[in-house]
């Protein structure tokens, strides 16, 4: 009898070990899903862009309209990039215009319910009717991410302020932005 016991007890104690085991094998999938995924938006923008009508590089009180794109590359958590490209042409009290295309860093805050903070550290090239040629265009910014659904989130408020290197001078516009984004995968 004392045998059969011991046997029995063994026996159902390698049950609750390989019932663990396999418990915790159904954990792990969920703890290392998929974090990549890619979201692509469409901007509206207005910039000051720190360059007057008659060729003074200073405070402009007109400021450039436009549209603008972006996408995000989540790769984790803290791991994420941004591309992005202004097109600002329109206010008909200018004769000039200007983009930007520029690509970086983006780094999500903390989520509080729906809302994502981020900032964010981005170059690449700025262009203007004005320049001869291209400049090179450092952006710092940040803005507030609106998660409407799982596949579906409102740019809320992104602001930038842009510092382009050009010769002689180096301009400094900065501007603000609002827009849809769509997560594709």
């Amino acid at each position: 009898m004392k045998r059969s016991f011991s046997v029995f007890f063994s026996s159902a104690l390698i049950g609750v070990a390989l019932a663990a085991l396999s418990a915790q094998a159904q954990v792990v999938p969920s703890a290392t899903a998929r974090q990549f995924s890619i979201t692509a938006g469409a901007l509206g923008s207005a910039f000051q862009p720190d360059y007057t009508s008659d060729g003074g590089v200073q405070s402009n009180p007109d400021y450039l309209f436009g549209v603008g794109a972006y996408v995000d590359l989540r790769f984790t958590r803290w791991i994420q990039i941004e591309g992005e490209g202004h097109w600002m042409h329109i206010n008909p009290n200018l004769n000039f215009n200007e983009s930007s295309y520029l690509g970086g860093f983006r780094v999500p805050v903390r989520r509080f319910g729906r809302f994502t903070p981020y900032g964010k550290v981005l170059y690449g090239l700025g262009t203007a009717s004005f320049l001869s040629g291209r400049a090179s265009d450092l952006a710092l910014g940040g803005g507030v991410d609106y998660r409407l659904t799982k596949k579906i989130s409102i740019r809320a408020a992104d602001f930038e302020y842009q510092r382009w290197r050009t010769k002689p001078t180096t301009l400094t516009p900065y501007g603000f932005s609002v827009g849809i984004g769509y997560k594709v995968f």
